[in-house]
């Protein structure tokens, strides 16, 4: 049987997807989300290796406790997906400081409670497996989405090269993920014209699709991944080349 896998935010979108793709190879998968309905029931269309452990990210008690019967469920997690985020679109200006700090620490603070919980087990077994979902406004510092989410996904970027470097030599590998424009729910309350301008102006002409997002994730979580850590991949229809 595969390895154990724990996918935050893993109640819909690319989290969702991401749980179907590490599901589809083999693995055992913990969904951990905050919205309970949806965790369940993307597990029940996974079938019996998969399972919901719902849980708010930006509270340590809570995701230790999920942790906890995730490993009483399927045993000592190996595989590690940092999707869980929060996204506020607001202008810089109008930012309240509790909204800052909420989406830090979903966004942010979640990828370093998580990891630290999860990868001293990995280093002791000599393998182990970490995914940070990041985005193209961490890169760019994109205001649409808010400063807030940017700021904490350049944080990701950061925080995944400095996991990366603490535990490369013991087989354990952390890389970043940096999607953009993906055609996920969020989308589907948005003006269609604005989205069809929007996909216009990315160079491959559409949005891409949560499951591409997953494919390059699933490779990442895999046996032949075990030279490629400290990186990010860019998945955003060449909006940003480099």
């Amino acid at each position: 049987m595969g390895r154990v896998a724990v996918v935050t935010g893993a109640g819909r979108g690319i989290g969702a997807a991401v749980a179907a793709d590490l599901h589809g190879r083999g693995h055992r998968v913990a969904l951990i989300d905050v919205d309970a309905a949806s965790a369940a029931a993307t597990a029940e269309r996974l079938g019996e290796r998969a399972a919901a452990f719902p849980a708010d990210v930006r509270d340590p008690d809570a995701v230790r406790a999920a942790l906890a019967a995730v490993r009483e469920r399927f045993g000592t997690p190996e595989i590690l997906v940092n999707n869980a985020a929060r996204t506020v679109p607001r202008p810089v200006w109008e930012i309240e400081l509790d909204e800052w700090d909420d989406v830090l620490a979903t966004n942010l603070r979640s990828v370093f409670v998580l990891t630290r919980e999860l990868a001293p087990a990995m280093r002791e077994r000599g393998w182990g497996r970490i995914v940070n979902m990041a985005s193209l406004a961490g890169q760019q510092g994109g205001l649409v989405a808010g400063a807030h989410y940017a700021s904490s996904k350049a944080g990701v970027l950061v925080l995944t090269k400095i996991f990366a470097k603490e535990l490369a030599a013991s087989g354990v590998t952390v890389n970043a993920v940096a999607p953009a424009a993906t055609r996920t729910p969020v989308m589907d309350d948005m003006d269609p014209e604005q989205l069809r301008a929007a996909a216009a102006a990315i160079p491959v002409g559409r949005f891409g699709r949560a499951e591409e997002v997953a494919g390059l994730v699933g490779y990442l979580c895999g046996e032949d991944a075990g030279f490629i850590t400290g990186a990010t991949f860019d998945v955003n229809g060449g909006v940003f080349m480099r």
